[in-house]
């Protein structure tokens, strides 16, 4: 059973998806759930299934006091490394919230600061607290939504499957077709890559 809230206020919780994918952008949500928001479902998207969030977005566009969901793109992650780029994520989709939080709950060991307001890094905060979880289903939702589009422009990389991960399929494209716009030239996009010519 997750937890609803974690401190008695305005409490927003946040979290990314794509960390670790060598294509597309880092996606966060920040969502502000009412005090007795109940769902039998939500929990961490990664333990759903596609049908699952696909549904959990709708209720949640419908029923969270506020959300606001931030796509960083390649470019960006490339100049500020993955980890800040996650972050800063979250802040800007912190920043589109109408209320604004009293307390932020990040999943995950690592954030920065924001306006000042207090915050709690939880390790598998997405499955742990609604508010989380919830903020977890908008960012692999909009996130997915935006490599399957893409995907109608690269076919051949399959990102309406691999969503952009380092699948083995994924890397055999890259060794035949080369590198798009849209990968993240600062990951190591080959097993075997030193450098690699752009």
């Amino acid at each position: 059973m997750l937890l609803t809230h974690f401190k008695d206020c305005i409490e927003c919780g946040t979290d990314e998806a794509g960390r670790g994918c060598i294509a597309g952008p880092v996606t966060a949500a920040a969502v502000i759930l009412p005090k007795k928001f109940k769902n039998e479902i939500l929990r961490d998207s990664k333990k759903l299934t596609h049908s699952k969030r696909t549904v959990l977005r709708k209720i949640l566009e419908v029923e969270s006091l506020s959300y606001g969901v931030t796509h960083i793109f390649m470019e960006t992650i490339d100049e500020i490394n993955i980890l800040n780029s996650s972050i800063l994520a979250m802040h800007k989709s912190i920043e589109k919230l109408s209320a604004k939080p009293e307390h932020i709950i990040v999943d995950g060991n690592r954030f920065k600061p924001y306006k000042k307001i207090p915050y709690e890094c939880i390790i598998k905060g997405d499955d742990k607290y609604l508010s989380i979880a919830a903020a977890s289903i908008l960012a692999k939702t909009y996130r997915d939504e935006y490599m399957e589009k893409i995907h109608e422009e690269f076919p051949m990389y399959n990102w309406k499957k691999n969503k952009g991960y380092p699948t083995k399929e994924h890397r055999e494209a890259i060794r035949e077709f080369g590198i798009t716009k849209y990968h993240r030239k600062s990951f190591k996009l080959l097993p075997e890559q030193l450098s690699i010519e752009f």
